[in-house]
C-alpha cells in the first residue's frame, strides 16, 4: 500500500487546512441533485471541525475549460454541503485573490469555508505552479481526500502538495486501503465481475488482475466482444470492432488458468427501449434475427455468475451485466448484486468500482450492503490496472519529505 501520512498525524486546532474534496455533483435546477459524494466527505469535515481546524474546501464541478460559467458555481453546493454537515459554509465566489484571501483570514477554529469551483482557472488543469502556489497560500496543512480526481495531475491534486505539508483525509485513506488489498494481498477465492462497454477500456485491468484473481466474470458491451471472439453470432449488439484484444485476453487467461465466465443465456431486443414483450431470451450461441441486441445476461448466466460469487472471499465489481437503466435488461445486474451482497454478509470483502458500476450498485439497491463503493470512477480503474495515480504520488513525496 502506497505510504502516507493522515489526518491523525498532524496538529489541527487553530491551523488553516486546505482540504481538497471531490464534491462533483449533479445540479438540476440550481439545487444539488445527487449528495453521495458530499456524504462522502463528511467523516473528514467533521473530524477537522470537532478538532478546531479552519477548514478551506476546495473542489471542482463539471468542466468549465477555465472560464467562468454561472451555471457550475459551487455556491449550491456549499448549501448542500451545509445541510449535510449539520453546521453553516461560508461561500466566497473567488478561489484566488483579495476577496478568497479575505474570507480565508476571517475563519475561526472549527469554522468551514468553500471556494469558488478551481476549474474556472486554467491553471487548475494546467497544474501551473503559479496557480498551485496561490491556492497554497490559502493553508498551512493540505489534505486531500478527492480520490475521484486522484489519477489527474492537476494544480489542487498534485501541484498544492510540493508547497505544503500533505496528508490524506478518512475517504482517500479508506479507498487507497480497500483498492491496495486487491491488487496485494487478497484473500482467496478472488472474482473480478466486469462489465461495461469495451473490452478496450478495460484491457490494463485484465492484464493486472490475470495474476492475482481466481476468476472473472464478465457482462455488459464487453462479454458481446468476447463471444464475438469466439464466432458467436451476437448480431447488432454493442461491441468492440477490433476483436484481437478479447482474444489475446481469453489466450493470455487459459494460459495463467484462470477462468473467463461468460454468457451462455441472453435477454435480447431490437430496441433499448424495447417493453418486456418485445424482448426475449436466447440460449448461446443462437442465430439472432435481424436488429436483435444482447442486452442483458439470462437467467442461466445469472444463476451461473452468482454460484462462482457465493465461493468467493474478494470481489471486485466493476461495470454492470446490461443496460441496468431500463427495467427489462436490469435483472442480471440486479443479480449479480444479490449474490455480492450475500457473499459480503458470509465474510467476503467487496469493492464496488466508481462510474457506472457504483451507479448501478446505488441504482439496484445493494451499495449499502458491500464493503466499499469506490467514488472513483477513472481513479478506480486507473488504480486496478496498476497506475500510479499524481495525487496519490505528491501524498508520498509528501511523506518522504
Amino acid at each position: 500500500m502506497a505510504s502516507f501520512l493522515t489526518l491523525r498525524d498532524v496538529p489541527l486546532r487553530g491551523r488553516r487546512v486546505l482540504l481538497r474534496e471531490d464534491l462533483n455533483v449533479p445540479l438540476q435546477d440550481g439545487a444539488v441533485r445527487d449528495d453521495t459524494r458530499i456524504r462522502a466527505a463528511l467523516p473528514t469535515l467533521r473530524y477537522l471541525r470537532d478538532q478546531g481546524a479552519r477548514t478551506v474546501v476546495i473542489s471542482h464541478l463539471g468542466r468549465p475549460d477555465g472560464r467562468r460559467v454561472a451555471e457550475l458555481s459551487l455556491r449550491p453546493v456549499a448549501q448542500a454541503l451545509a445541510a449535510a454537515l449539520g453546521a453553516p459554509v461560508t461561500f466566497c465566489e473567488e478561489a484566488i485573490g483579495p476577496a478568497a484571501d479575505a474570507a480565508v483570514a476571517a475563519l475561526r477554529d472549527g469554522e468551514t469555508l468553500l471556494l469558488e469551483n478551481l476549474r474556472f482557472y486554467p491553471g487548475e488543469e494546467a497544474n501551473d505552479p503559479v496557480f498551485a502556489a496561490a491556492l497554497a497560500k490559502h493553508g498551512e496543512i493540505y489534505v486531500n481526500d478527492a480520490f475521484g480526481t486522484a489519477h489527474r495531475a492537476h494544480a489542487s491534486t498534485a501541484g498544492v502538495a510540493a508547497y505544503l505539508p500533505a496528508v490524506a483525509g478518512f475517504l482517500m485513506e479508506a479507498e487507497l486501503h480497500a483498492l491496495s488489498a486487491l491488487l496485494e494481498h487478497p484473500a482467496k477465492p478472488f472474482v473480478c465481475v466486469l462489465g461495461g462497454a469495451k473490452v478496450a477500456d478495460k484491457i490494463g485491468v485484465f492484464t493486472n488482475l490475470m495474476t492475482r484473481c481466481d476468476a472473472f466474470v464478465v457482462g455488459g458491451g464487453m462479454a458481446n466482444t468476447f463471444l464475438a471472439a469466439q464466432n458467436v453470432d451476437v448480431g447488432s449488439s454493442l461491441r468492440d470492432k477490433d476483436l484481437e484484444p478479447a482474444t489475446r485476453i481469453l489466450a493470455q487467461a487459459r494460459a495463467a488458468g484462470v477462468s473467463i465466465a461468460l454468457p451462455v443465456d441472453a435477454v435480447v431486443a431490437t430496441s433499448l427501449d424495447a417493453a418486456e414483450s418485445e424482448t426475449r431470451i436466447v440460449e448461446l450461441p443462437a442465430s439472432l434475427r435481424a436488429g436483435e441486441m444482447l442486452l442483458d445476461i439470462g437467467p442461466k448466466t445469472s444463476a451461473a455468475y452468482a454460484k462462482i460469487i457465493a465461493g468467493a472471499k474478494t470481489i471486485v465489481f466493476n461495470g454492470p451485466m446490461g443496460v441496468y437503466e431500463k427495467a427489462p435488461f436490469q435483472a442480471g445486474t440486479a443479480a449479480v448484486g444479490a449474490a455480492i451482497a450475500s457473499a459480503t454478509r458470509a465474510g467476503a470483502q467487496s469493492v464496488v468500482g466508481g462510474g457506472d458500476a457504483a451507479a448501478a450498485a446505488h441504482a439496484l439497491g445493494f451499495a449499502a450492503a458491500v464493503t466499499l463503493v469506490s467514488t472513483g470512477g477513472g481513479a478506480t480503474l486507473e488504480f486496478l490496472e496498476g497506475r500510479a495515480l499524481p495525487g496519490v504520488v505528491a501524498l508520498e513525496k509528501a511523506a518522504a519529505r
